[in-house]
């Protein structure tokens, strides 16, 4: 996420095994092993950067300290829910920190593909998996488009290079509305 900020906005990432002020991927070659994100990928810090335990990084958390998170999903429903953290019948370490964001943060958005290994769509009319947070979503970026949710569904806003309004409406199972102002994803 670091690595898209543009020069002159300033926002302060926070990861939630305890690191405030999380700064862009290392230079190939630089990586140091021990400085990983959640996701476990090695990251930089910034000047200002702090470190904390769990306990103080979902206090942050769940004292509504957090603007704004981008999450993964398994599924999204077009009401807002938001399905990731469990399939039934596979082997789960723990559901991680999602519940605690969707449940906190001021503004959730999901960046996922846009359907399954199987072409499966992924934004349904209701979540078929093990709901995470309830009609908490407000965006799906995904790799076919970017779309708000509404009282309507979803709103298809932006379509990604070489992708049709027709694949993504063969694509998307839940309510799906096209913005009269649909552009181009620029990247």
């Amino acid at each position: 996420m670091a690595n898209y900020i543009p020069d002159g906005i300033e926002v302060v990432l926070q990861s939630e095994n305890g690191l405030l002020g999380m700064g862009p991927f290392p230079i190939e070659g630089k990586e140091d092993a021990d400085l990983i994100n959640a996701g476990k990928q090695t990251i930089t810090t910034l000047d200002g950067s702090a470190f904390f335990d769990s306990a103080m990084s979902f206090g942050m958390i769940r004292s509504g300290k957090v603007d704004l998170t981008v999450l993964g999903a398994m599924e999204v429903a077009d009401n807002g829910d938001i399905a990731n953290w469990k399939i039934p019948g596979k082997m789960v370490k723990g559901m991680g920190g999602a519940m605690d964001l969707v449940a906190s943060a001021k503004n959730i958005i999901v960046a996922m593909r846009h359907t399954s290994k199987s072409g499966s769509s992924k934004l349904l009319p209701s979540c078929s998996l093990p709901i995470t947070g309830i009609n908490c979503v407000k965006k799906v970026v995904s790799d076919l488009g970017v779309f708000d949710i509404t009282e309507n569904g979803f709103l298809c806003i932006e379509h990604a290079p070489g992708v049709s309004l027709e694949e993504i409406k063969e694509k998307t199972a839940g309510r799906l509305t096209i913005s009269e102002n649909v552009k181009e994803m620029s990247i």
